[in-house]
Order: structure tokens, then sequence, then C-alpha cells
């Protein structure tokens, strides 16, 4: 692990479907001041900037790291930019804290964004140019037989996917960022929704939003004098696999399985359901769910839908996960990873408002990108490692 590193700032933007308000610089400005604010730096404090997205084809701008240095105030000093497809916001959150932790920069800010509004990431995602076009749309087309796969494995019933999305977006009330806040979210009105791809409908599905995240990573000497209690890297792990190649198990991934495993190795976790308080994992199609607790250990294969139907990962099971409303709330696609990271920082810290988990003390954050091949994860904990 090296270094003790620390979460002493985090900043988020509101979620939104379109920030006509702001440019992209502003919006990563917004998020990165407020995470400055909250361990009460200023810019000039900084000694590094990570920053991370999904796709340039998502905004159509190439590079965008180049011309956002000013804004960031990286000016001068490095600045690294992360891409891992979806779970980019992870990946970029562990390449910081190894700055931290190989002792190379005593504070690092990392922040991670989306601009959907700007573009359109479902159409981007669909078309492979110049030569063939998709047979899917979206990343919904892609996942839906991997879920209709999982539902055969497992004999789970077709109303799990609604349970989580009534869930989720329950949780979502409770936050003021969440993009979607559905007052009165019920099964039926789930119900009632157009089916997009067998079995995901419209509710069960993720937003389009605009958004950053943003977090600042600091050494133990830095964090001792940050104003509030920080967040401390307990563990962190990344995991890739090939999209395509002879028995590759797209229902449970190994490079999931793998990461989890390593994450948990270095943060001393047996049993991930028993010895975590709270988990913010990326779940942008309802059914990922049960399909990611099998994945990451808190149950055997075959049984992660039967602790959704229990309501174990309700807000108040023994075993919360996506306390914040998830992704299925909020989705900025190059932000969403860091989201998660960052919503579990906040548990561990006490400082997640209306959905504080009561006496959180451990948190999982969870990534995932690409054909679910990119994994991205890290542990974090109210006490030093």
């Amino acid at each position: 692990m090296g270094n003790p590193c620390a979460i002493i700032g985090i900043g988020q933007t509101a979620y939104k479907t379109k920030r006509l308000d702001v440019s992209m610089a502003g919006l990563l400005r917004e998020a990165a001041r407020r995470a400055l604010d909250d361990a009460e730096l200023t810019w000039k404090d900084i000694d590094a900037v990570v920053i991370g997205k999904a796709p340039d084809l998502f905004e159509g701008v190439m590079m965008p790291e180049a011309y956002l240095a000013d804004a960031l105030g990286a000016t001068g000093k490095p600045i690294m930019r992360v891409h891992t497809a979806g779970s980019v916001g992870g990946s970029t959150a562990i390449v910081a804290a190894s700055l931290i932790q190989g002792g190379v920069h005593d504070r690092v800010l990392t922040v991670a964004w989306e601009k959907q509004s700007e573009s359109n990431a479902t159409w981007a995602l669909t078309v492979n140019s110049p030569f063939t076009t998709s047979l899917v749309v979206g990343a919904g087309g892609y996942f839906a037989p991997h879920i209709r796969a999982y539902m055969r494995r497992s004999g789970a019933p077709d109303h799990i996917g609604t349970l989580v999305a009534v869930k989720d977006r329950q949780n979502a009330l409770k936050n003021p960022y969440a993009h979607l806040r559905i007052p009165g979210i019920s099964r039926e009105m789930v119900e009632s929704t157009p089916m997009l791809w067998e079995p995901i409908r419209y509710l069960e599905t993720c937003p389009s939003s605009d958004g950053a995240c943003a977090m600042v990573l600091a050494s133990e000497d830095a964090a001792k004098r940050a104003p509030s209690r920080p967040a401390w890297v307990q563990g962190t792990a990344m995991r890739s696999e090939p999209i395509f190649f002879a028995g590759r198990d797209t229902v449970n991934p190994r490079g999931g399985i793998d990461c989890a495993a390593d994450v948990y190795r270095q943060a001393g976790i047996t049993d991930p359901r028993g010895e975590l308080d709270c988990a913010e994992v990326y779940v942008p199609f309802s059914w990922y769910e049960p399909m990611w607790l099998e994945n990451l250990g808190f149950c055997g294969e075959g049984e992660g839908w039967k602790l959704t139907e229990a309501g174990a990962t309700a807000l108040d099971g023994d075993i919360p996960w996506n306390p914040s409303g998830g992704v299925l709330s909020s989705n900025p696609i190059g932000a969403s990873g860091m989201i998660r990271f960052a919503e579990a920082a906040l548990q561990v810290r006490g400082q997640a408002g209306e959905h504080q988990v009561d006496g959180a003390r451990r948190a999982l954050g969870h990534a995932y990108g690409g054909g679910a091949q990119f994994f991205a994860m890290w542990i974090v904990g109210s006490s030093k490692p």
C-alpha cells in the first residue's frame, strides 16, 4: 500500500439532464472548488491534478485535458488524464491515490466529469465505423443478453430488477445532488414504463446526466491539517480482461472477481457482507445489483437476487447498496465511478446527509466499464490502515 492516503475534500455538482449554465470547464471547476473548500485549501496548495472522463466522442472534444489545465489550476503542475471507459471515475481516483501512496505528492486534486448534453452517448456507443454497423443500440442493448443469461442461470423471477429500481430511486430522494428524484416511485410506476431492451424497462435504466465529481487526496502529514475527519484508503485494485475470448463469462466476469479479491486482501476483509457497512456499486441497469452481489463475493452464485428480494441491500438492510441512489439516479458517465468512490468516502466521514448509513466505518466504492471488462475498486475507512 505504501504511504497512507486520505480523502480530505469532496465536491460534487448537481447532476442534471442539461447544465446549460456552464461550459465544460465551468462544470469541472464547480466540483473542484467545492472539494477545495471542503478541505479548506486553495488551488496553490495542490501539487498535481489527475482527471478522467469517458471517450472523447461522447462530447466531441478531443484531448479536453489540455485546454482544461488552466481551469483546474494545473498550469505549471503535473496533470494526467485517465481513460478506462465507464470505470474511468474509479480508476482515476486510484491513479491519484497512487501518487500519494508512492510519496510523489502531498496533495492531489482528482476530478472526473461528463457533459452528455453536448453529444449523444447512446449513439456514440452504437455504430462501429467505418466498416460495420452495431446490431445493438447503446449500452443497454449490449448488456441485456447478459442479464437474460443471468436470469436463466439463477432462476431469478422477473420482478427483481423492479425492486432495485425502486430502492435506489427512493434513496435518491434523500440525496440533493441526484438527477432523478421521483416522488412516489413504486413498482407499479416502474412496471408501467416501456420495455427498452428485454428485460430492461425505461425506469430500470440510468439517465444521461451532466455533472462532475472531485476529491482532494492527501498524505498522512497533510491529512493531519485537514479541517474535518478524513476517509482513509485501505485498499485499491484495478483489473481488466478482453471483451471477447473463448469461454469468457460475461455474467460473472473474472476481472471483477479478481479485482474484488485483491482489494479485500489489502483491507484484510474475508467476509464483505459482514465486514463492510455499505457499498456504492456501479449499477447502470437494475439487474446488475444481484449480478454484482455475486461477482463481488457478497453471496454465492445464484444467490444475489435473493439478497435483493429480502431487502438486505436496502438503506435499512444489513449491507446497504447505493445509499446515494447510485448510477440509476445520476449518470454523468465519466464521473459515475468517481461518484461511487466519493460517496463511499462520505459515508465513512459521516457526511452523507440524509442518506447516511448509521455507524458506517468501512465502505466499498466500485466501478466497471466497457463490456463489463474494466474494473476499479477501493475500500475506505474511518481509521488509518
